[in-house]
């Protein structure tokens, strides 16, 4: 059996699991709110690592290796919550009115700590010998290298021990605060947008007034930031204009109102959603070769470790040791048989039990494995922020529903109580697979971090299966706290509820609509299709791009996501990417001027963007939430509502200037010349 080599180094401690696990706790609410509404997480690393730093600058004996230990268990934060992609799903299609604790904090932990095992055999391949880039663990290390007490005077620059990164941070999320509280007391509106009527079609534009997705826009970086603006165009300058005239409003129906609440929510992002599942397979196409090379060769080079000993494998180089591996993933699998088991008792599909549960189990163990070596690899080409975990969600939801077809047949879902549980079953299955996917998405940025850094890895993974713990007992009460506070687009409400105020939770919306159509052969496969065409198109494109020029790509991803999610979280999202770029050619220029690298002048600047907008990110998600904590207990929607419904036309144009004012406060905070 391989043992580890004793090491004296400061690293697993029991500060950095305490501190760590504090900051998942805020991360996680914060991600499950952000996703919640607009669809988007974001990576915690990095904003975990300058926390960590401030904290444990105070204690003279921290390491770069502790630190490391406290954001790899933090960053469990912005990847399990992914889970509110897919959960939802099951309270909007009516089969749950709240989130049992028990199932709901299972498939979390279960599905994650899969996810963890999983990834183990993947990191030698992938991050050891493999020449993928790893931009947010490249960045992360970076900062660590920076900030830690033991490597600061090795980076040169003690900026983030002096707690400047620490000042982003909080810069961004006072502002975020203050922002979404003159919206909450209804002084600013949520969002500024117009529509026009050109003879029997209209069109539109507008953007979401929040802080939360400017920064998301900051993070994901122009060439995102613009291809889904790309989509917000194709959208609703292309196939809204286009259908509405196709196909008219019925006499005496608003055109506006038919063009938003028919045409683009029930055409129109169909065709988003084709365009995904067509770039999501491709993405997977190109991606076959390479990650079973991958995997070829991690299982080779796990051989040779477990031939070695304690002494010829480096500390550096210590995974959990893969029978360890093997037993544990085989022993997840009865918890997660009991999962399947717990949620199909009672229902009409109690009479085919077993077949359920083996198909259940098995479908999402393999699938599960299948999608964690994709997802790791995409984390590795583009980053975890920009990876398309989504996308998997859609092809494991198809997959789950035809498997279950195939297994109950078309004359029991005939009956609507099995279809209604066979379409609730699908989403279940589903939630397993993406939370398997976003964990492995996830732990292969943080394994290269701490290859870095000098990290053990087998220490790294233990980090993340306490990190899955953790955000399995925060997830479900934050879900319920949001639900009974603003409640689910398309899901039943609670009395008093005002559906404008509802979170969209447009990516378990799309799931279950899937889910439902395929089950109920009412799917609208030609708005698929002509998805999958434009979709298709836009891989060409890309292709095309790709060969002929350096410079410009168009993602068929975010594209596709620009055409499916509304243009009030799209076009803020792009309008950050912009800031983003006009900070890089700003900062190209004065690297010009003063004769030093590009990247060499620019990293400072853009660390403090990338904090600044985690920062924006934070405040916005963490007011949201305790904002929905106030309402729960008041029973009152608006409970900080300070001025009435004469008062909205103002909150437009004042919310509008203001954040226009916040915009360019971002760009001169970033590019402000500091000593």
């Amino acid at each position: 059996m391989t043992r580890f080599a004793r090491s004296t180094m400061r690293e697993m401690t029991l500060r950095g699991i305490i501190l760590g696990a504090l900051i998942t706790v805020v991360f996680t609410a914060a991600n499950v709110y952000l996703g919640l509404k607009v669809g988007l997480t974001f990576a915690s690393s990095i904003p975990a690592a300058v926390i960590s730093m401030a904290v444990l600058r105070l204690a003279k004996d921290s390491t770069i290796q502790e630190n490391n230990f406290v954001q790899t268990l933090a960053s469990s934060a912005g990847t399990l919550s992914s889970v509110i992609f897919v959960l939802p799903g099951l309270v909007i299609v009516g089969y749950w009115t709240g989130f049992p604790f028990w199932q709901s904090a299972g498939i979390c932990a279960v599905g994650g700590i899969l996810g963890v095992m999983y990834t183990v055999p993947l990191r030698r391949a992938m991050v050891v010998q493999g020449n993928l880039p790893y931009p947010e663990g490249v960045a992360a290390a970076e900062v660590l290298k920076v900030g830690s007490p033991d490597t600061a005077g090795e980076a040169g620059a003690d900026e983030a021990a002096k707690g400047a990164g620490l000042k982003d941070v909080v810069a961004g999320t006072m502002v975020s605060v203050g922002f979404f509280l003159m919206t909450a007391m209804r002084f600013f509106t949520e969002q500024f947008q117009g529509f026009l009527r050109v003879g029997g079609t209209v069109t539109g534009l507008g953007t979401g007034l929040s802080m939360a997705l400017l920064g998301a826009g900051y993070l994901v970086g122009a060439t995102v930031g613009f291809a889904m603006f790309a989509g917000v165009a194709i959208a609703w300058f292309g196939a809204v204009p286009i259908l509405t005239w196709l196909h008219p409003p019925a006499d005496g129906m608003d055109l506006i109102k038919y063009a938003n609440s028919v045409v683009w929510r029930q055409q129109v992002r169909l065709i988003g959603a084709g365009a995904i599942a067509a770039a999501a397979i491709w993405t997977l196409i190109v991606l076959a070769k390479p990650m079973t090379d991958g995997i070829r060769a991690s299982l080779a080079a796990m051989k040779q470790v477990r031939a070695g000993n304690a002494h010829s494998v480096p500390r550096v180089e210590q995974d959990i040791p893969f029978h360890y591996v093997m037993a544990f993933a085989a022993v997840l699998l009865v918890p997660l048989a009991g999962l399947f088991v717990a949620f199909i008792l009672g229902t009409p599909l109690s009479n085919q039990l077993v077949v359920l549960v083996l198909a259940g189990v098995v479908f999402a163990a393999v699938m599960g494995f299948i999608v964690a070596a994709a997802s790791g690899y995409m984390a590795g080409l583009i980053g975890s922020s920009n990876s398309p975990i989504s996308s998997i969600g859609i092809l494991a939801a198809i997959a789950s529903s035809l498997l279950l077809v195939s297994l109950l047949g078309k004359d029991a879902i005939a009956d609507p109580a099995v279809r209604a549980a066979a379409v609730a079953l699908a989403l279940f299955t589903t939630s397993v697979v993406l939370t398997i996917a976003t964990i492995a998405n996830d732990n292969l940025q943080d394994l290269k971090t701490g290859q870095l850094v000098g990290a053990t890895p087998w220490r790294q993974q233990v980090a993340l299966i306490l990190g899955c713990i953790v955000g399995a007992a925060v997830i479900p009460p934050v879900l319920n706290l949001l639900q009974h506070a603003y409640g689910f687009a398309g899901a039943p409400l609670d009395p008093g509820m005002d559906p404008a105020k509802t979170l969209g939770a447009p990516q378990a919306t799309l799931m279950a609509t899937l889910a439902t159509g395929i089950l109920s052969g009412k799917l609208d496969w030609s708005m698929l299709g002509i998805g999958a065409v434009v979709g298709i198109c836009l891989v060409v494109v890309d292709e095309v791009l790709k060969a002929t020029t350096r410079r410009f790509r168009l993602p068929p991803l975010a594209v596709a996501l620009g055409i499916y999610l509304p243009m009030t979280v799209t076009v803020p999202v792009s309008l950050g990417a912009l800031l983003a770029y006009i900070v890089d050619r700003v900062l190209a220029k004065r690297a010009t001027a003063a004769g030093v690298p590009f990247a060499k002048y620019a990293d400072v600047p853009q660390r403090r963007a990338m904090l600044l907008a985690s920062g924006m990110i934070v405040g916005e998600s963490l007011f949201g939430v305790a904002q929905a904590a106030i309402i729960s207990l008041t029973g009152n929607q608006e409970p900080l509502a300070v001025v009435g419904d004469g008062f909205a036309p103002y909150a437009e144009w004042l919310g509008g200037a203001i954040f226009l004012v916040a915009c360019l406060w971002s760009v001169r905070w970033v590019l402000a010349e500091r000593k």
